[in-house]
């Protein structure tokens, strides 16, 4: 497992590191062990004061470190300022509710000699974070922030191919004020994750990541008999009903679909349209990806991103033609895509047929498919027929009746008339084959925690 910075515009080879030695993720396990034993009797308002600080530093030097997403995975450098800021904004949220979210409940007794029953929520210990590339900053801060809130301390392998943004966070909680070995960015191994899981003071793992690497990690947590969250992929719906106003519709779905190059598990990689509305969709939407144009991320006119890694880009090819293989039209939109960088030309799938392997993938790249539903409960009926169950949205404008429509749609999270988004103050997560778990709000801070109870009798109550 090489970790490098290999610039996917330039595909310059920019700056390696070695692999974590086997005596380095010991020493890492041994300093987030002890400095658990004195950070979980912090207060809530030393750790509000560190995270609070880490977000002032994030906003103060977020030029530079947006610059190091864009060099690292391709993103558009206006899309890596707004994921500093969202980073920043997870912080500040855990620093302004985690004690309120942590604190104790008084739960209620069928009679008063069972005295009074009170349940608390109490840090675990060292966690471990495996974490992905198409957001490096957010991914980190989503885990992080909770987890230094209730009380744990975690140890951070992250991508392989964005190991110099790992590190800049590792940097940027150190000056915040963090104690030495309460969060450690590891450039580990596959080897020294299951080893990192058997160790007994390690006590649980969240992974945001493909399904492979998460039924792996998984099995290797059951193992070892720790708890696992894991936030996999998903090929997100986007669902048009025949009221919908088209025209913010489709600049929704364009956004929806390709915002980060189309590298996002939430992003709308599924059209759903109505019989009623559909040429009319597909021909706006048409338009609207050829609109988009393909370039250095750097530049401001530049409104779509290479993909992360040549490696990456041509897997998403190779889908493509396998699609087309089993009977998927490809029309490829907008003006050919530059030779140079890990760029994959908009492809929009149509005639994507159930007995296709490609109805059921998820495309990480810029490839929308579009399915024309007879009618609303087809439209519902398309939506639901994925092995993933992830993010959705509904477009309509009745949002009422969007509402209902949203219920039927079984998935994590459904959005009316927005596509699937990310915020500090909204929980993340799904069901089936994109994991289990929820991440931010009161949700991810108590997926960590040991709720215990503690119920006091009096002394004098009957025997």
């Amino acid at each position: 497992m090489a970790y490098a910075t290999l610039n996917p515009y330039t595909g310059e080879l920019l700056k390696t590191f070695p692999d974590a030695t086997d005596a380095e993720v010991t020493q890492a396990i041994d300093n987030a062990h002890a400095a658990f034993l004195k950070w979980k009797t912090t207060s809530f308002a030393q750790r509000a004061a560190i995270l609070r600080q880490a977000a002032t530093l994030l906003r103060k030097g977020s030029k530079s470190y947006a610059e190091l997403l864009t060099i690292e995975m391709g993103k558009l450098f206006a899309e890596a300022q707004a994921e500093v800021e969202l980073s920043a904004q997870i912080l500040e949220y855990y620093a302004d509710n985690a004690e309120a979210l942590l604190a104790p409940e008084k739960l209620p007794v069928a009679k008063a000699a069972e005295g009074e029953a009170i349940l608390v929520h109490e840090p675990l210990g060292v966690l471990l974070a495996i974490e992905p590339w198409n957001f490096p900053y957010y991914q980190i801060a989503r885990i992080i922030a909770p987890q230094l809130s209730a009380g744990n301390t975690v140890l951070l392998k992250h991508a392989s191919n964005v190991p110099q943004s790992a590190a800049a966070f590792e940097k940027l909680m150190a000056e915040a004020g963090l104690p030495t070995g309460a969060f450690k960015n590891l450039y580990a191994t596959r080897s020294q994750i299951e080893a990192i899981l058997n160790d007994p003071r390690v006590h649980g793992v969240a992974l945001t990541g493909s399904e492979g690497a998460g039924a792996v990690v998984a099995a290797q947590a059951a193992r070892a008999l720790k708890k696992s969250t894991l936030e996999l992929g998903g090929a997100d719906a986007f669902v048009v009903l025949a009221d919908a106003e088209l025209d913010k519709t489709v600049k929704w779905a364009v956004f929806g679909r390709h915002w980060n190059g189309g590298q996002v598990c939430v992003s709308s990689k599924r059209m759903i349209i109505v019989d009623e509305v559909y040429d009319a969709f597909l021909e706006r939407y048409t338009a609207g990806v050829a609109a988009l144009r393909a370039g250095d991320p750097f530049a401001a006119d530049t409104t779509l991103a290479p993909l992360s890694s040549q490696a990456a880009a041509d897997e998403v090819k190779e889908k493509i033609r396998q699609a087309v293989a089993h009977g998927a039209t490809a029309t490829e939109v907008g003006p050919k895509v530059p030779t140079r960088g890990a760029f994959v030309q908009p492809t929009i799938l149509t005639n994507v047929s159930s007995d296709n392997p490609a109805y059921y993938w998820e495309f990480f790249g810029p490839v929308s498919m579009l399915f024309r539903a007879r009618d609303e409960d087809d439209a519902v009926r398309i939506a639901n027929d994925s092995p993933f169950g992830l993010g959705g949205s509904v477009f309509t404008a009745n949002t009422r009746h969007g509402a209902e429509v949203a219920a039927k749609i079984s998935t994590g999270m459904v959005f009316v008339n927005h596509p699937t988004m990310v915020k500090a103050d909204l929980p993340f997560g799904g069901i089936r084959r994109s994991g289990y778990g929820r991440e931010l709000i009161g949700l991810g801070l108590k997926e960590f925690v040991n709720h215990k109870l503690i119920n006091v009798v009096d002394i004098d109550a009957e025997f």
